[in-house]
Order: C-alpha cells, then structure tokens, then sequence
C-alpha cells in the first residue's frame, strides 16, 4: 500500500531540505518590510510648541519645534549678549504657553548731578535703571525721562538734583508817624507826644536750589508777632490853617485829624435871631464857628468840621435841636438867609 511502507532515511533528509528552502524564500521575499516596521516603533514624530515671545516692546505667539529657550532664540537668530535680559533661562525647557521674554541691553549715559556713569542695561523702565545702579534719589530731585519710562532712544537719562531747606526769616516792620494839630501851640512848632515803636514780621520760607545754581523761594507762612506803635507829633498851627488844609485834601488825606462823619439837616441863626440869646451854653458868644446841637449826639465843646461852613465848636442846644439836626450860627441874618436849611457832613476832630 502506498504511504505505509517503512520511512527510510533518505525521506527524511528530503522533507527537512523542503522545509528550510521555504523558509528562507519567505525570508527573502519581503525584508524591506520587517525593517521599515521595525525603525518606526523606534522613532516618533517631531513635537511642537505654541509661546508667547516678548522682545522689546512687542509681542507675537509663535510654534517652534525648538527644545529649549536657547534653542528657539538661536532660531530667531537672537544672539544673547552678557547684559541681555532673557526669562526663563535659555536651558529651560520649552511648553504650550510659555512666554519667553528678551530685552537687548543698550548704553546708557547718566548724568547724575555734575557726575557722569556710562553703563550698559537691559533695565525695562527708568526706574528700574537707577535700582540697578543703585542711584538714591532725594525728596524733589527731578528725573528725565520720567521714572515710569522705558530707557530713551537718545540713551541719556538726567538727574537733576535739587537741595531744599526751610528757613525762618524776621523783618522789621517800620513805625509810621502821625501828626496832629495843637492849637495851643505856637504855629510851626512841633512836639513828640509818643516815640513809638517798630513791629516785627515773622516769615518761614521754603527755598530749592537746582545743579544750575538756581534758587527759588516760597513763603509757607507769614504773622506779625509783634505791633507797631505809631511815632505822634503835634504840630502847631492855627485853626484856619489846618482846616484849610483839610478842605484841600479831604477826608481819605487828613484822617488823621477827623474822627468820625455825620450827615445832619443843617438850619441857620444869628446873635440877634427871636428867642435867641448873645450867649451860648459853653459861655463863648453866638456867631460863626459856635453851633447849636443834640448833646446826646454830639457833646458840648467838641470841635467840628462841616463842609461848606468851616470849623466850629458844639456850644449851645435848642428845643427844636433834636437828633441829627444842628443849627449853624452866622454873624449876619443875610448870611443865614443865603445858607437856609440844606444836608451837611459834620467830622468830629480827634
């Protein structure tokens, strides 16, 4: 029967060359296949990064297959110089969101007061310029550009430096003289009644002085500490005379001698006038320059002044004199009779 004689050796060797012919033709058909499969388990795909750059004063989000913050600046071809800022550190790795911020470093000249530092920063603001360097600024001192800036293209930044002190000054406030008229005294002659005395002013001030030299002055506050005592002279001189005067200077000019104003209703009388008597209450005579009044407005004796009647003397009162009522004696009745009844200014003299 066939298939079921003896196996004999050399079917044996047969099968076994069969089978390793067939193997290595598999082998030999398909070995890009087996090697490709096999380098790509081994090799991933390349990874990318989403980040935020800041250089400058701008800002843009950009991908970068870069490993490192070094990596990506070299692929912006960003050379990192010695005083360059850089945040993170170039060997910090990259990742999404990650912003990366680089400042190039400039020279800087500072003039500080009549002293100059070159330097070179990378310093985002004026301010912190000066921190760097270790600058102490004064109360009042003046910085260009301002301290909130970033550092001028012009790559100068001024410090003006500026000394401020408070000083409490005194003046002296000079005595005024006063003069006033004494009839009892010969005309032309003077006299010192008080000697007076000056005031004192007391001032605080506040002054800077710039580098340039230049000074200025505020005054803070100022208060008289002490009064001034008017210097009084009398003068003599006769009734006419100053009265003269007063009418050619007028009330602001010869306030010296007026005390106080009154406007009244003035009438008229004479010496010889119906139920009128030759002498007046104070005992002087009637007629011009003696004046009848209201003791209670204006008392006996008090020397007046009235504008278009001269000087006068308050001596004598009547029934019908009441209040701001005065009557004005004249030497004649045709006198009194031109001057009738009219409003008048009375000054009663110091």
């Amino acid at each position: 029967m066939i298939g079921r004689g003896p196996l004999r050796v050399t079917h044996a060797l047969g099968v076994g060359l069969l089978t390793a012919v067939l193997v290595c033709a598999s082998f030999g058909t398909h070995p890009a296949s087996a090697l490709a499969s096999t380098t790509q388990a081994a090799s991933p795909a390349q990874t990318t990064h989403t980040i935020t750059f800041e250089s400058n004063g701008s800002t843009a989000q950009l991908v970068t297959g870069a490993t490192t913050v070094g990596d990506f600046l070299r692929e912006r071809n960003v050379t990192v110089g010695a005083h360059d800022f850089v945040d993170p550190a170039i060997d910090v790795p990259l990742s999404d969101g990650l912003v990366v911020t680089y400042r190039a470093a400039v020279a800087v000249t500072i003039q500080n007061g009549a002293a100059t530092l070159a330097t070179t920063s990378s310093a985002p603001t004026v301010g912190a310029l000066l921190e760097e360097q270790r600058l102490r600024l004064m109360p009042g001192d003046v910085v260009q550009p301002a301290l909130a800036q970033a550092l001028p293209a012009s790559g100068i930044v001024r410090i003006d430096r500026v000394n401020t002190w408070i000083r409490d000054e005194k003046s002296v406030l000079p005595s005024k003289t006063l003069h006033q008229f004494d009839y009892s005294m010969a005309p032309g002659t003077t006299k010192t009644i008080a000697h007076g005395a000056p005031g004192e002013r007391d001032t605080i001030v506040r002054y800077t002085r710039r580098d340039d030299g230049s000074v200025q002055r505020w005054v803070v506050a100022t208060h008289v500490t002490r009064l001034t005592r008017p210097r009084v002279v009398a003068v003599g001189a006769d009734e006419y005379q100053a009265f003269a005067q007063f009418e050619a200077h007028g009330v602001a000019g010869m306030g010296h001698i007026a005390d106080s104003a009154l406007q009244m209703v003035a009438t008229a009388y004479t010496a010889d006038c119906a139920g009128c008597g030759g002498t007046t209450a104070i005992g002087r005579p009637a007629g011009h320059g003696i004046v009848a009044v209201d003791p209670r407005v204006i008392p006996l004796g008090t020397r007046l002044y009235i504008l278009g009647y001269g000087p006068a003397i308050a001596g004598d009162t009547g029934g019908a004199i009441r209040g701001l009522r005065i009557d004005l004696g004249f030497n004649s009745l045709r006198e009194a009779m031109l001057f009738g009844r009219r409003e008048v200014t009375v000054y009663r003299l110091k």
